[in-house]
């Protein structure tokens, strides 16, 4: 590694190179690969009858190798009076007429469209430090000038942001095609190789310039061109690849529990997102058995959402109990098609090993791990574009437990499910166990989605039902209650669930749900069973600006308002409610809104401690009674926030007893008349019980 540059400014220095060279003696500089490693692409691009112009030549084997199997007509230049010298006294009786010329690649005396190909193995990373890019650009526009018509020009690189951009830019501008091809990642062993992939870029010449960019990625020398349409894009393929690189190396030198390190591998042809894996080590000290140093946990398709498998905290737990130096946990990805385990096993083996933590022998065997031995089950039966959220999906799962869910996913966070109900069936025989489209061997998957139906009974989400036995805090169905309106203001419609739950099973109660986007009202009617009446209804619009015009208007109290509303910006440590929802001056009008006997319920998904802190002090300094429960294996806690000063220590000495009052809220949900065949899965009892006081 000593004889590498020092710093980027030496690549284009023609004094740097002529020491290089005399240092270097004879043997051979493999800059980015050899002749082997090549071979595939140069073929590919370049014809044996071609005359080709091979630019910055270096005292590379590549030209010598390439005349040997049949090339004949290769003009070698090199900036470096050393290299051509050494070159044409090595080659002079075993290749007569294999030439080298001292030249400078800006400025050359050939003719206009001379030359079919043009060669260029490291020179344009050398030259495009130099000058901000002036050297390099000079270079590509003397190539173009010297190339045909249909000529090419075939660049091995190792495809640094500013090198590629300043050459993909430069032949955009042309109107060139362009073709990008990843090849192999350096192992990073051997003296002079690359931990970064290498990247072959070919540019092709047409007649006339095109009027629309041609980006292509191409995986390997034979995958299928996966068609981009910005210059941006291209530039983010080439980063994913070469991130790839960087994490194989650092896994490959070393273990770190506390890092949670993930990669998306893609299909090689499609070149579309395929898995997810994210590497998880032991901590240090950990009593590992020396036997189980690296598993792979596939996550059946359907489950990838659930805590365990899709936060930090319980991916952690998942690798502590299969109790692996290395765990890697597998996720398959929405719209692709999976045959069965074995495949999926066939298809991950040949990188798994990439991945295997330092020290473990090439040839040990990885168990794959699974539950219940399947890949899942999972359909998509509606696709679409929110201008507000992005593009969603609408999709069945076949859930653990063995029934099947309706969700609705934001592909912005494919990780966080939007909202999800139960489905049942009108006809029992119609889950059936024969291979479906979209399904493997094993798993169960109704006959159509035309034959299932939301159950309104049900709520999957355990920070919903919380937010349900919370009503129990107004007294619902006490005598002295008796048909006594309940109204509720929700801000958050997601899939219905929840309004359409209360509408359902709770007495008396009038429901006005707000929602920002109008495309979640359109997914919750068609796909989740969603239907507003005179009991529920729908506004569209703002939460924050409808709570403050209802504050402004006057006239109105609530007996219940709901905060379920989520954070579309990620970088936030909060990401239920957006921050303004919680904010003094909102709350002030939250409070303001309800009757005397009101209750404020916040859904709070909040993992930055500091920030958690600063919600609650606020809350607090707003209503008298705030009880607290924190949903067992998610993030979420629910808080209750009561107008009405309660003294007790615990939850359950709170009104009269929160506990009996939980009894007649359960005995009311189950004894409404619903017009339904649904009936409330919920436990107001079992909820409340573990109620804390903030």
């Amino acid at each position: 590694m000593s004889l590498l540059p020092r710093t980027a400014e030496e690549f284009s220095s023609a004094e740097y190179w002529e020491k290089f060279f005399k240092k270097r003696g004879e043997k051979a500089f493999e800059w980015y690969g050899d002749y082997n490693k090549l071979c595939g692409v140069l073929h590919k691009y370049i014809k044996v009858q071609d005359k080709v112009l091979v630019v910055g030549c270096g005292n590379s084997e590549l030209s010598e190798q390439l005349y040997d199997v049949g090339y004949k007509h290769l003009t070698n230049i090199d900036i470096s009076e050393t290299v051509v010298t050494h070159m044409n006294q090595r080659n002079v009786e075993r290749r007569p007429g294999l030439t080298f010329q001292q030249m400078d690649a800006t400025k050359t005396p050939f003719e206009d469209a001379s030359y079919q190909a043009a060669l260029d193995k490291g020179t344009l990373d050398a030259m495009a430090s130099e000058e901000e890019g002036a050297l390099a650009r000079n270079m590509l526009a003397e190539v173009g000038r010297v190339l045909s018509v249909g000529g090419r020009y075939v660049c091995v690189t190792l495809a640094q942001e500013s090198v590629i951009k300043l050459a993909v830019e430069h032949f955009v501008q042309l109107g060139w095609a362009v073709r990008l091809h990843c090849l192999q990642e350096g192992s990073g062993d051997e003296e002079d190789s690359f931990a970064l992939p290498v990247f072959v870029l070919v540019g092709t010449k047409f007649r006339q310039p095109m009027p629309v960019p041609i980006l292509e990625m191409c995986l390997g020398e034979d995958g299928t061109p996966t068609r981009l349409t910005q210059v941006s894009d291209l530039l983010a393929a080439v980063r994913e690849h070469q991130a790839y690189s960087v994490l194989r190396k650092k896994l490959r030198s070393g273990t770190d529990a506390s890092s949670n390190q993930s990669l998306t591998l893609c299909h090689t042809k499609t070149g579309l997102p395929r898995y997810t894996v994210t590497v998880q080590d032991s901590p240090p000290g950990a009593k590992v058995p020396r036997s189980n140093q690296f598993a792979v946990f596939i996550v059946p398709q359907g489950s990838e959402t659930a805590w365990l498998y899709s936060s930090s905290e319980g991916q952690r737990q998942l690798a502590a109990s299969a109790n692996f130096r290395r765990l890697l946990i597998v996720t398959m990805h929405r719209n692709q098609d999976y045959t069965d385990m074995q495949a999926v096993q066939a298809e991950l083996s040949p990188m798994v090993m990439d991945l295997a933590p330092p020290g473990m022998p090439a040839n040990q065997q990885v168990p794959f791990l699974s539950v219940g031995g399947d890949l899942g089950w999972r359909e998509e039966v509606s696709r679409g574009v929110s201008e507000l959220s992005g593009e969603y999906c609408v999709e069945n799962v076949k859930g653990e437990d063995g029934e099947l869910y309706r969700r609705l996913v934001f592909l912005s966070n494919a990780a966080l499910v939007q909202s999800e109900s139960r489905l049942v069936s009108s006809n029992t025989s119609s889950i059936q166990k024969k291979k479906s489209k979209k399904k493997t061997k094993s798993a169960a998957a109704p006959t159509s989605s035309t034959s299932l139906s939301v159950d309104s009974g049900f709520l999957c989400c355990a920070h919903h039902e919380v937010m349900v036995a919370g009503l129990a805090m107004l007294g619902v169905g006490m005598p002295k209650n008796k048909d006594k309106p309940v109204s509720v203001l929700l801000i958050g419609l997601g899939g219905g669930g929840l309004p359409q739950f209360l509408r359902d099973f709770v007495p008396e109660v009038m429901i006005e749900v707000v929602e920002l986007d109008p495309v979640v009202l359109d997914v919750a009617k068609e796909w989740f069973g969603f239907r507003p009446d005179d009991q529920l209804c729908v506004t569209l619009g703002d939460g924050l600006e409808h709570i403050c015009t209802l504050e402004k208007k006057g006239g109105r109290l609530f007996d219940a308002i709901m905060f379920d509303v989520d954070n579309k910006d990620s970088t936030v440590g909060m990401s239920c409610p957006p921050a303004a929802f919680v904010e003094t001056s909102m709350l002030q009008k939250v409070r303001s809104l309800l009757s005397p006997r009101g209750i404020f319920i916040l859904n709070l998904v909040c993992r930055d401690s500091v920030l958690r802190k600063s919600v609650l002090e606020r809350v607090n300094s707003l209503f008298p009674t705030v009880l607290f429960r924190k949903i067992e294996g998610e993030v979420n806690e629910v808080l209750l926030c009561s107008c009405e000063k309660r003294e007790k220590s615990s939850g359950t000495d709170i009104f009269p007893s929160l506990s009996e009052a939980a009894k007649v809220l359960q005995s009311a949900l189950s004894s409404k008349r619903t017009g339904t065949n649904h009936k409330p899965h919920i436990d107001i009892v079992e909820l409340l019980k573990d109620m804390k006081v903030e």
